[in-house]
């Protein structure tokens, strides 16, 4: 099976995480099958960037999101999109225009904070 998860990256209590597609078995930082997005909660509002499309391509396939990426997805809005677009009430297209708008007027701080 299929899992939609993190995979932390970065320094010491300075951590960042890939969202990646990987085998349920496979380690935390072990072996994966696709690298979907960026997440940094170190930021605020927490950085968050995601290739959707794919997203919805690996959803649709039957992978299965852990629950923090549920969390993470929910929070920016990406769930109740590919609710609809599994229901066909709208295309991928008018998706993906909806994500970017999204994505584009959100303001996020580069600057992290100090590590605790």
């Amino acid at each position: 099976m299929v899992r939609i998860r993190l995979r932390r990256n970065g320094l010491k209590k300075q951590a960042t995480y890939r969202i990646i597609a990987a085998d349920k078995e496979s380690p935390r930082d072990g072996r994966f099958l696709e690298i979907l997005g960026n997440y940094n909660p170190r930021t605020e509002p927490f950085t968050f960037s995601v290739k959707e499309d794919r997203v919805y391509e690996w959803l649709k396939n039957g992978a299965q999101p852990s629950e923090s990426v549920s969390q993470l997805f929910k929070s920016v809005g990406l769930t109740e999109r590919f609710e609809r677009y599994k229901s066909g009430k709208a295309t991928l297209e008018e998706l993906m225009a909806e994500a970017n708008e999204y994505y584009a007027n959100r303001v996020v701080n580069p600057k992290t904070g100090a590590a605790q």
